[in-house]
């Protein structure tokens, strides 16, 4: 009977449970929701500065013009809040990484879809952006200071949720 205990307790010691596989797919989910937000925050606070040290035209309260028509938009309020709500959609560009692009361990997949990104904003979803000048206007200074944002951004978005998997895949391998 000791026995018989024993060996039941060593198979479960050898196989995950299925509880522990969803808590671990959750926390994956949860690190990428993480990564999104802080990558947001962060890249989006650099946006700020750029723009405060006349790098670029571009304020983070760029993502309000289509929602809010109040003036303090275009205060410091305005780029603060800016800021937080960069910081929410970039958890949704950090799923959008993880769904398509998490296995990929190299840097330039990162780059690349920081490219993308900086493509959708600015040609795609420009006509959302009322105070957002076309392309040709924008001047050098901004598209290359707004540009290297974007790639910096997607390299920290795409880096950060690869090594992720990568740990996460090494963790399973290793059956812990």
């Amino acid at each position: 009977m000791e026995s018989e205990r024993n060996k039941r307790e060593e198979k479960d010691h050898n196989e995950p449970l299925e509880q522990n596989q969803k808590e671990r797919q959750v926390s994956f989910t949860g690190r990428v929701l993480t990564i999104g937000f802080v990558g947001g925050l962060f890249w989006s606070l650099i946006g700020y500065l750029l723009y405060a040290l006349n790098f670029t035209k571009i304020k983070p309260a760029l993502v309000l013009s289509p929602w809010v028509v109040a003036e303090w938009k275009d205060k410091a309020l305005g780029n603060w809040i800016g800021i937080l709500v960069i910081g929410f959609l970039s958890m949704l560009v950090a799923l959008v990484y993880k769904i398509l692009l998490a296995k990929f361990k190299h840097m330039i997949t990162g780059v690349i879809y920081g490219i993308v990104l900086w493509g959708i904003v600015f040609y795609l979803l420009r006509p959302m952006f009322p105070t957002l000048e076309p392309i040709q206007e924008l001047g050098k200074n901004t598209l290359t200071t707004t540009l290297s944002l974007y790639v910096l951004y997607g390299l920290f978005i795409g880096f950060s949720i690869s090594f992720e998997y990568d740990e996460l895949t090494k963790a399973r391998q290793e059956g812990h």
